[in-house]
């Protein structure tokens, strides 16, 4: 293959996960809108400025929900600084901008930094959004670049290990409305 094909092949993957993971900027604590935890169990240690979550926790800021087992919330004199979510999965969802979907990614761990502006999904991580999907073991998304990188793991007999992205064809929805709109179908 041509070097040039590989470089816009690169650069096409690297828009198109811009694009796809773009929407989840994670919780805003600029945001009016206040984070709400419920949890079977909670424990605050407030001269360390840290609060243990377990059982069955929901994380809320508006529409932006985080599912996990455990999550542990981190607090300096600057406010909420970091979250960490364990689970099997932990998941997280966010709707996608304009109505077009909603982000739904799931790993074992998930870590959003307010001070490193980051979100990191570790160990059998999986994002998807209208039926596109990005897999590996370890994502990272920086929020305030808008930039994600990947790394695929060690083969463990039930995948690749690879780093895997599905990329749904833009032509797909055009077909869906216009079998809609005239009753036809497009059979082979």
């Amino acid at each position: 293959m041509k070097p040039e094909t590989n470089r816009y092949r690169r650069l096409l993957v690297a828009l198109l996960t811009a694009a796809m993971i773009g929407p989840a900027a994670a919780f805003d604590l600029d945001s009016d809108t206040p984070i709400k935890v419920t949890a079977d169990n909670a424990r605050l240690d407030d001269g360390q400025g840290i609060a243990t979550y377990t059982g069955d926790v929901e994380l809320e800021q508006g529409t932006t929900r985080l599912n996990a087992d455990r999550v542990v919330l981190y607090r300096s004199e600057d406010g909420l600084s970091r979250i960490e979510a364990s689970g099997t999965p932990a998941r997280y969802r966010q709707p996608a901008r304009e109505g077009e979907g909603e982000t739904d990614a799931r790993a074992l761990n998930i870590t959003w930094s307010a001070t490193d502006s980051r979100l990191t999904f570790e160990r059998e991580a999986v994002i998807e959004q209208n039926g596109n999907l990005f897999r590996g073991d370890v994502i990272h998304y920086d929020t305030a670049g808008r930039v994600v990188t990947a790394e695929g793991g060690g083969d463990t007999g039930e995948g690749s290990g690879r780093v895997e992205m599905v990329i749904q064809p833009r032509s797909a929805d055009r077909r869906t409305d216009r079998q809609e709109t005239d009753g036809s179908s497009e059979s082979q």
